[in-house]
């Protein structure tokens, strides 16, 4: 199992209903993938130009295929990434 988590903060606060409504877009597209086992984001009710994506990916061949495809590549890579700070984290889950 693969664990991400990605913090993205939008660099214009004028952006921000704009970046909502694509990283809903891109979860919902993401979640429907062949081995994607969750992808939720988040927004922070304290910064609201603070975003968190949770992503839980069955193979490293999943994530890679997902990279490929509609929601990263049309919709996070061409529209979100140019107008956000993104900080990524690969995770091992804590037991």
């Amino acid at each position: 199992m693969i664990y991400t988590n990605v913090l993205v903060r939008v660099k214009d606060p004028a952006d921000v209903d704009e970046i909502r409504s694509l990283l809903a877009e891109q979860a919902k597209l993401s979640r429907a993938e062949p081995g994607c086992a969750r992808f939720e984001v988040y927004q922070s009710e304290k910064d609201p130009t603070l975003f968190v994506l949770v992503e839980r990916w069955e193979s490293a061949e999943a994530l890679e295929e997902h990279r490929k495809g509609k929601a990263y590549t049309e919709i996070y890579q061409a529209k979100v990434l140019p107008k956000v700070e993104r900080d990524s984290h690969r995770c091992s889950l804590v037991e």
